[in-house]
């Protein structure tokens, strides 16, 4: 029969998402199983890890698991645009450094950590609920029953699948980036670079980790392209393309590969005794598809959410709303707009592109971070169209006035 174990909350996943639950729901008092399919934590790295420092601060990340960043450059096949700034508001994360803490902190407030173990199937009740996942890890088959599983199994959404809730996502992004030593870093600044020649539905990146290490990455929208990501990072890299010809000598030091979720907050994140969260949810922004701040943020409002509806005995989909309603009311209207900008840019040619790093170089550093962030509320697209009157700037800006309030 295999072994059984019964806790409050049963989470897969120890991405961002499923620790930061983890660790909530512990905090709260809540008996926690944390799964994660791979030997160790973050063994497998599958995101460039952009973030944002006041993010950072807000979580409580250690000061040596990210590299400031200062200087934002963008780059197009014909033109070169830099924002810098005076303090570093942006960051590049030591992800497997970053993902491991976080799931330490989960166990030290008590969850149980499960790794080698890898979610088959659900469980479910009499009433045709989710009541717990079957797993194997290498002793056999492991069945974990809960009043409360947490999804946060990233791309695949494992668990909503097997309850028959979702099906795979339609529009996506496939991103492949070497980790590289190079010669010449400038570990304050980022580079983005558009255009054909570097993704057609998507960008390429240039984020340094330190003052001697740097993630090469190239990202494609699907099914907007068909173009392989992996084929087109090594042509950029053999041809040394635009900035990344400033880095002289460079030595791949590890491969990573990921899939992110761009069909907008499309699906429904709560059920019967089940919250879905990051990547299984959808919770990405857009313009440059980065989730891990919201993967963090949202998943220790379903660890407490989750702890909070345990301890009052009902763990129903309307007891659970609460975490949809929280993150829908905070990042919905800003989704949806960065959504109608990154369709924009989706269509843009070379030419075109050229001219947008033209109204991008007018902004300030503070602007420029509020629009890919996806800040976008009502009063700053109004302060843009207000400084900034170019015509142009005044029709990128006009796509989402009104929308993000």
């Amino acid at each position: 029969m295999g072994k059984e174990f019964h806790y409050d909350v049963v989470i897969v996943g120890a991405g961002p998402a499923g620790s930061s639950a983890a660790y909530q729901a512990a905090l709260n008092g809540a008996k926690v199983a944390l799964i994660e399919k791979e030997d160790t934590i973050a063994e497998t790295v599958r995101t460039s890890g952009v973030t944002w420092i006041k993010n950072i601060k807000e979580f409580g990340i250690p000061d040596d698991c990210f590299n400031p960043i200062k200087n934002y450059s963008f780059c197009s096949p014909n033109n070169e645009v830099t924002i810098s700034d005076s303090v570093a508001q942006a960051a590049v994360l030591d992800v497997r450094k970053t993902y491991r803490w976080l799931a330490k902190e989960a166990e030290k407030h008590g969850a149980d950590i499960f790794v080698k173990t890898n979610v088959k199937d659900v469980v479910k009740n009499k009433q045709g609920d989710i009541g717990g996942v079957i797993a194997t890890n290498p002793e056999g088959v492991i069945s974990f029953f809960a009043k409360i599983i947490i999804d946060a199994s990233g791309f695949g959404s494992v668990v909503s699948k097997a309850m028959g809730f979702v099906t795979q996502w339609k529009r996506f992004g496939a991103g492949a980036e070497y980790e590289v030593r190079a010669e010449n870093v400038d570990s304050e600044t980022w580079w983005l670079m558009v255009g054909q020649k570097y993704s057609p539905a998507g960008y390429a990146w240039i984020f340094p980790i330190s003052d001697k290490v740097v993630r090469i990455g190239v990202g494609v929208g699907k099914p907007e392209s068909s173009v392989d990501p992996t084929e087109r990072l090594k042509k950029l890299m053999d041809t040394k393309e635009g900035p990344i010809s400033k880095l002289g000598k460079i030595s791949p030091i590890e491969f990573h590969y990921g899939l992110i979720p761009n069909d907008g907050l499309s699906r429904k994140s709560v059920y019967n005794n089940l919250i879905l969260v990051g990547d299984t949810a959808g919770q990405a922004n857009p313009l440059v598809l980065e989730g891990i701040r919201y993967a963090i943020k949202f998943g220790r409002v379903a660890g407490k959410v989750a702890s909070d509806a345990i301890r009052s005995g009902k763990t129903d989909e309307a007891s659970l709303m609460p975490y949809e309603e929280t993150w829908r009311k905070e990042i919905e209207s800003k989704i949806k707009s960065a959504g109608k900008v990154q369709d924009r840019w989706i269509g843009l040619s070379d030419e075109q592109w050229d001219k947008e790093l033209d109204i991008i170089k007018e902004l300030k550093p503070e602007e420029f971070l509020d629009f890919i962030k996806a800040d976008f509320g009502l009063s700053n697209m109004l302060k843009l169209a207000t400084h900034h009157p170019k015509l142009a700037v005044r029709q990128l800006f006009g796509l989402v006035k009104g929308i993000g309030k």
